[in-house]
């Protein structure tokens, strides 16, 4: 199975949630009045898209219908797959890779939204593009973080650098890099703790593990990469505005797509936080995280069974 046809398995909980009931609106009604716009935006809420982003594409759909571009209820379907696939396509959205090694990614995230797994996926990634990657285990909050990462590391062939359970993450992230510009890595992925019950201290954590960084590498990290669980829907939302007051997050890793109803969170991130899908996870296999396509994943949104 490609990528793309996972992507619409995966998306199947979400499509038959969205896409399934706006198709059945259109068969029931024959032409469009304010109570079949009323159910509409039921639809686009009950998928959380979310109320901000929800009014927005009904502020776009009622101009439509004053256009004449949405002339029939069947017009409604590929009209609003292009303007999801246009908030979901704006600005940078493809994971980039600096021109001189190493690219500095730090992984922030809560736990249990399978942030570890995701740094080993993601590890994995690169490794089968021909890169040479090291990972950091920052978060040394858990022992068990540390541990799993180490097992990553082993799977997919690329050292971990860690310290003992309780030291400082700071640390751990000097050095790691000293480690990837001795070695020529091509990508360094640093864990981080996700505490966020102890908000005021993730913050300076986080804050001090990029000066470090950046001291050693002027411009890095090059990206910051929160993971959220799609399952959450609008609470993943909450996380994203409280990791980007603790540290400048440039896009999101998006996992467990394939567990829920709720991955119209995806257009609602974008289109409220102005911030990047760049990866997504739907499946536990190993392969099964890669760079976000808007397109591919309006197209599988809206396709047909």
């Amino acid at each position: 199975m490609g990528f793309f046809d996972k992507l619409k398995a995966g998306l199947e909980k979400t499509r038959k949630g969205f896409t399934e009931k706006i198709e059945q609106l259109i068969v029931g009604y024959a032409t469009i009045d304010d109570e079949f716009l009323d159910d509409l935006e039921a639809v686009l809420l009950s998928a959380d898209v979310g109320v901000q982003t929800t009014g927005k594409l009904m502020a776009e759909i009622r101009n439509g219908i004053k256009s004449k571009e949405i002339a029939s209820p069947e017009q409604l379907k590929p009209f609003l797959q292009k303007k999801i696939t246009d908030i979901l396509a704006d600005g940078i959205q493809e994971p980039q890779l600096e021109l001189r090694s190493p690219t500095v990614v730090m992984v922030v995230g809560v736990n249990g939204v399978g942030k570890t797994t995701t740094i080993g996926k993601l590890g994995n990634y690169y490794q089968e593009q021909g890169k040479k990657v090291v990972l950091a285990a920052g978060d040394t909050f858990r022992a068990a973080a540390i541990d799993q990462l180490e097992i990553w590391g082993q799977r997919i062939g690329a050292e971990v650098i860690k310290h003992t359970e309780g030291s400082d993450p700071a640390a751990v992230a000097f050095d790691a890099v000293q480690s990837a510009k001795a070695k020529k890595a091509d990508v360094l992925i640093i864990d981080t703790a996700g505490r966020l019950h102890t908000k005021s201290n993730l913050m300076e954590e986080l804050k001090k593990i990029k000066r470090v960084i950046s001291r050693e590498i002027s411009d890095a990290p090059h990206e910051t990469l929160l993971v959220l669980d799609a399952t959450t829907g609008q609470n993943a939302i909450s996380q994203a505005k409280i990791f980007g007051e603790a540290t400048p997050v440039s896009g999101v890793v998006l996992t467990k797509l394939d567990g829920t109803a709720k991955g119209g969170v995806v257009v609602g991130m974008k289109a409220e936080l102005k911030l990047p899908v760049k990866w997504i996870g739907v499946g536990e296999g190993v392969n099964d995280l890669r760079p976000f396509v808007a397109e591919d994943f309006a197209q599988a949104l809206f396709a047909d069974k």
